[in-house]
């Protein structure tokens, strides 16, 4: 909601408000976007080191200082500052709350016997209502005449909110600290002659299992191939909504539709498929119907103001994302070891942030294509990630300490 409340205004405040190039205002945003889920994997090392809670808090102390920033910003120079640290804020905070989110899921799992999707998909749900809840919240603050400077500082007291909740809410102990020995750890570290060794062994040793782990670079890729379809919403609905209707002054139902959705259903959804279907398969048949809500776009009829093509994508690709980013989310823990799963983390978001840069550049380039040809090429980047997906352990239950999970 914080973010939100700032995020969606930030174009039009260093348009209007600063009077910046449209070549700028679009580096900005893209250097935003590079700090943020670029630098996903740092955070994730991060919390490996350290644990969960201090990152948490270091990076929502960052957000508040950078949005209190961005309000009395007035140079190129103080802005692109500001927005760099309001993304690695969140490059901080985020795969520290997710891994943590993720391995308390596991926990509950192993526990109680529920999914650890349901967990996961409340954790979905309530990012939605965000979403939803924030643009609200900052078109307020801009119709009471406060102005971007008010949104900023409104951003700022949510994130005040929320660091309190996290400091007082947050577990002390570190998990990651208290797993079961490793064998192996335990005798690097005997090896190690200082604490410096020590610390850079494991390092690399973590490094370099994740990024050689095939299963998981293979999930990866599948959730890659979902968030490039799901930035389309950006760059592909916006022509179709200005094509068929003339203007873009629908797109911003069709958004609050796509959050609505993930608000109402995404519990519901998990819910029911959580107990009859494996995580594998839910991610393989989410793939598939994002790949459903692009093909559908040329096939459905143009309706009353011609947004039903749209609207056919909007709700496909986000029935299909309900599906697949909760079982995304939970086969990680499968994956990777404890002591990596912060790291892990990251690296599937900044793994999938590198995909969407070069698949925008791919997909901007099939704008001028013929409609049929852009919705079938679009339409084969999440089934290309649903046969990848296939691949993967099936994920059922809780993850067995004593082996290694293998494709299969």
């Amino acid at each position: 909601m914080g973010f939100y409340a700032v995020l969606p205004y930030l174009a039009t405040h260093l348009d209007s408000g600063l009077g910046m190039a449209g070549w700028l205002v679009g580096l900005v945003l893209g250097l935003r976007t590079f700090s943020q889920q670029g630098l996903f994997v740092v955070g994730g090392a991060l919390t490996d080191r350290y644990g969960p809670r201090p990152v948490v808090l270091a990076g929502c102390a960052l957000r508040i200082t950078g949005f209190g920033w961005l309000a009395v910003a007035g140079s190129t120079a103080t802005v692109i500052a500001a927005v760099l640290l309001i993304g690695f804020a969140a490059a901080l905070f985020s795969p520290a709350v997710e891994s943590e989110a993720a391995r308390e899921a596991v926990r509950h799992e192993r526990d109680t016997g529920a999914p650890r999707a349901h967990v996961l998909a409340l954790f979905s749900a309530a990012g939605q209502a965000g979403a939803f809840i924030g643009p609200l919240l900052g078109s307020l603050l801009l119709l009471l005449g406060g102005g971007f400077r008010a949104a900023c500082l409104a951003g700022a007291v949510v994130f005040v909110g929320v660091l309190a909740g996290h400091a007082r809410l947050m577990p002390r102990a570190d998990p990651v600290r208290d797993r079961e020995a490793d064998p192996v750890s335990e005798r690097e570290e005997a090896q190690a002659p200082d604490t410096v060794t020590r610390t850079a062994q494991t390092g690399r040793s973590s490094w370099r299992a994740v990024f050689t782990n095939r299963p998981f670079l293979l999930l990866c890729l599948a959730y890659s191939g979902y968030l490039v379809s799901y930035n389309q919403l950006y760059l592909s609905l916006p022509v179709e909504v200005e094509r068929a209707t003339g203007s873009g002054a629908a797109l911003g139902w069709l958004f609050a539709l796509s959050s609505l959705l993930v608000v109402v259903a995404q519990v519901p959804l998990t819910r029911f498929s959580a107990h009859r279907i494996a995580p594998r398969t839910a991610l393989v048949t989410g793939l598939a119907i994002v790949a459903a809500g692009f093909a559908a776009v040329p096939l459905t009829p143009a309706g009353p103001g011609g947004l039903l093509p749209g609207a056919a994508l909007v709700v496909l690709l986000t029935l299909g994302q309900m599906l697949l980013v909760p079982a995304a989310r939970g086969l990680v823990p499968d994956l990777v070891e404890d002591r990596q799963l912060g790291l892990a983390t990251g690296a599937l978001s900044s793994v999938s942030g590198i995909a969407v840069l070069a698949g925008s550049a791919a997909t901007g380039a099939l704008l001028d294509a013929p409609a049929p040809v852009r919705w079938a090429v679009l339409a084969a980047v999440p089934l290309a990630g649903a046969a990848l997906a296939f691949t993967l352990p099936a994920g059922r239950g809780g993850k067995d300490r004593g082996k290694r999970a293998v494709a299969g």
